[in-house]
């Protein structure tokens, strides 16, 4: 920051680093010793190795003369991260550089006194990595002269050496410390062995079972085969949407793999391990990343600096971050829940409750403002933040998805499937899905269609932002026909909740059920294949209509094969493993999806206030959600057992392969919804003692025990969700959503005894279509 503005202001953090309300002058800050926010940005050439560093100003008020970061500033009060970091790196050095440019790394906090106490310096610093492919030439610089004196390369060896040493010259940084991160993420990042890494890819990528799905196409009429071909095209568009929901550079990351896959075996098994997570973090790994920056495309600017002759300009790559965006794409990365809060609380009621919808983006004035090259207007105010729907962040692939579906419902002759694909296209470009949810609920066609934004698992802050996904099938009459009974039992259902009858529903629709045979799906459908979904998750339709149900009966049948049952014979009891049955699991994945349906979702909370479970309960929604519907499901079985309308024979089968199945999930890792959500049913039903474990370390149900655990945790649930209960759900999580012993016992087995994880699928017939 240029030292003649005196008046700058920074907000006052607390000593754990969240914002007070309060900000004051800088000089005063410093005075006092507040703890604030800054921002540090190294800029590191690939090629060389180098990292780029200033000389600060003889006229700065701390470390003058001395080598120091690339570039640093404080975060003015009422300003971003991202944003002070873009801009300091413009004001200071003269680089204008795109938001893809920076790669979040850690903070950094400094705690220290100079200029003889007179300067305190409490400071949480934001720590970005900018890549470079080569050394950006000295004369391409504009040096902010009140700031900067010179710049130069040093290579990270010296530098690291220099700064154990202390030496004088430059701006002291433990790196053994804190700062010991830089170093090791450079060295981690460029000195790899390439071999070991393309065996951990191997074994990752092994965890996935190859299955091909595919369906007879007999039943379709001739203009529904026609339509087929629009409809996949269309559900084509929500991978592009959904990679770019991902991470705003993703879609670059994925073309460049793409691109770079047949030059070497590393490459393709990038590529291979990329496709089946569609970003570069590992589903399986709790979102660990197996891809870095230095693997991203590489990007030209021609004009991000002053001009230097016969160089054709800066080329760096487009970075994401080591750790995945709680937020994804949905949300400025560098926003807290804290500033989200404190700016919808500002909003008109109507604005609030936009802010919380599924179907728009939360964006920067600020940042929008300097893409325009108005860096000098600051937001610094709490209207930084503002609202863009879907139909207007994807307009052009929104657009492309539109025209096809309207193509694919002039084809049809199905009046139903007509209904659907020109409401669902009106509701890409209009953002109200009302109606074409409503369509979706009414469908009655051999070719069966769910397109457009639905589950909300990728906004890991709020839950409340929803991912666009696809899943094209071939409807199943004889198996839908079959499970009539459950959709036509919910309302029995909820009246039998084990849960205070104040909570309960008085109308619950009868919810339909859809068995389909999967040919293509799209989108939101990385890592862990679904089995089946309840949508839509709008609780006004929810409310109104109740919801319907889709059972993938094709990845049911294949999980069972090539998991549940290997599971089955390496982890259940012995004498217990004949229990393990398709059928057993296929009907409780129905109850499960059933189940959402039923329990709280619009609720009144002790003071009056009507709201909903999704937004009390927030990020942990998803996981207790999920959980609700499993034991829930469990719960729903043993009743309808009870009222004579499923068979006794049912009984000790649906529990062992519940206890299978809890295995299956939970390798999915405990960062992701259904796996969270069942680690805290084994680890509930195993402190019951109604899951029991051997000297040999595999687990068996006591059938004396089980009934009572599953409706006690059923009631736990229910009634944290009846009451809008946040603080007992982080509890609830909290304690029994952990990786316990008889879990890590049984994961190392199956990891030993190499059973797949989970399937990744290829779709013959649409491949065939796309081409």
């Amino acid at each position: 920051m240029n030292i003649e503005e005196v008046e700058e202001h920074l907000d006052v953090l607390t000593k754990s680093g969240h914002k007070t309300g309060i900000s004051k002058p800088r000089k005063q800050v410093h005075r006092d010793g507040d703890y604030h926010g800054a921002v540090h940005v190294w800029i590191y050439a690939e090629s060389s190795q180098q990292l780029l560093l200033q000389q600060r100003s003889h006229c700065k008020d701390s470390w003058a003369d001395l080598w120091d970061i690339s570039s640093a500033g404080h975060i003015s009060a009422g300003d971003s991260s991202l944003i002070t970091a873009r801009r300091e790196v413009q004001e200071e050095l003269g680089l204008t550089l795109p938001k893809d440019a920076f790669e979040f790394i850690f903070v950094f906090l400094q705690e220290c006194a100079i200029n003889d106490g007179k300067y305190i310096n409490n400071e949480y610093s934001d720590v970005y990595l900018v890549t470079t492919i080569d050394p950006i030439p000295l004369e391409a610089f504009t040096l902010q002269e009140t700031e900067v004196s010179a710049v130069k390369y040093i290579s990270c060896e010296e530098y690291k050496k220099l700064l154990a040493k202390e030496d004088s010259d430059y701006v002291p940084y433990d790196v053994h410390g804190q700062y010991g991160q830089l170093f090791s993420i450079l060295e981690k990042r460029y000195k790899e062995n390439t071999v070991a890494r393309g065996l951990t890819l191997q074994k990752q990528l092994s965890r996935y079972a190859p299955i091909s799905l595919s369906a007879e196409l007999t039943g379709l009429s001739d203009s529904d085969r026609e339509a087929l071909v629009y409809i996949v095209k269309a559900a084509a568009v929500m991978d592009e949407i959904f990679y770019l929901q991902s991470w705003y550079s993703n879609p670059a990351l994925r073309d460049w793999l793409k691109e770079h896959a047949d030059t070497s075996e590393l490459n393709k098994l990038k590529w291979s391990y990329y496709m089946i997570n569609k970003s570069p973090w590992s589903c399986l790994d709790e979102d660990e990343a197996f891809l870095t920056t230095a693997d991203s495309a590489i990007r030209l600017l021609s004009k991000a600096t002053r001009t230097v002759k016969e160089w054709k300009g800066l080329e760096y790559r487009a970075a994401f971050p080591v750790l995945k965006p709680p937020g994804a794409n949905f949300y400025p990365p560098d926003m807290d829940k804290r500033e989200f809060e404190i700016w919808k609380d500002s909003l008109e009621k109507d604005k609030q409750k936009e802010a919380t919808d599924f179907f728009n983006v939360i964006k920067r004035h600020s940042e929008s403002i300097f893409d325009s090259h108005l860096s000098d207007n600051r937001a610094g105010d709490a209207n930084d933040l503002y609202i863009v729907p879907y139909s207007q962040e994807y307009k052009s692939l929104l657009a492309k998805a539109a025209d096809l579906l309207h193509k694919a419902g002039d084809i049809t002759n199905s009046p139903s499937l007509k209904r659907l694909l020109h409401s669902k296209a009106d509701a890409f470009l209009s953002n109200d899905y009302y109606d074409s949810d409503i369509a979706w609920m009414e469908l009655d066609s051999n070719l069966d269609v769910t397109i457009g934004p639905y589950e909300t698992y990728e906004d890991k802050v709020f839950g409340y932002k929803a991912t666009f996904e696809a899943y094209i099938g071939i409807r199943d009459e004889e198996a839908t026909s079959q499970l009539k009974l459950f959709g036509d039992s919910l309302q029995l259902l909820e009246q039998n909740l084990p849960m205070d009858s104040a909570y309960k529903s008085t109308d619950v629709n009868a919810a339909p059920i859809r068995v389909i045979q999967l040919i293509y799906n799209s989108g939101d459908v990385k890592g862990p294949q679904t089995l089946a979904f309840n949508l839509p998750n709008d609780e006004r339709i929810v409310k109104e209509r109740g919801s319907s149900m889709v059972m993938l009966k094709n990845v049911s049948e294949a999980k069972f094969v090539h998991i549940l049952l290997p599971i089955a014979a390496a982890c259940v009891a012995t004498e217990q493993q004949e229990f393990v049955d398709f059928d057993s699991f296929f009907t409780h994945t129905i109850c499960h999806e059933c189940c959402h349906g039923i329990g709280p979702h619009t609720i009144t909370l002790p003071n009056g206030r009507k709201s909903t479970v999704r937004l009390e309960l927030q990020e942990f929604h998803s996981a207790l959600e999920e959980a609700k519907a499993d034991i829930v499901g469990l719960w729903a079985l043993r009743f309808l057992i009870s009222q004579d309308l499923l068979s006794e024979t049912l009984l000790k089968s649906m529990y062992v392969s519940f206890l299978a199945g809890c295995y299956r999930s939970v390798r999915f890792g405990l960062e992701e919804a259904h796996g969270k959500g069942q680690a805290l049913q084994f680890n509930w039903l195993y402190e019951k003692g109604a899951f029991v474990l051997d000297s040999e370390g595999a687990v068996s149900v006591d059938f004396s025990k089980i009934e009572d655990a599953v409706e006690g945790l059923s009631r736990e649930i229910l009634t944290i969700q009846a009451k809008g209960d946040k603080v007992a759900a982080g509890s609830l999580l909290q304690k029994y959503s952990t990786m316990t012993e008889p879990l890590q016992v049984a994961l190392k087995k199956l990891e030993k005894v190499q059973v797949p994880v989970d399937v990744a699928p290829t779709f013959p017939i649409a491949d065939k279509l796309l081409q």
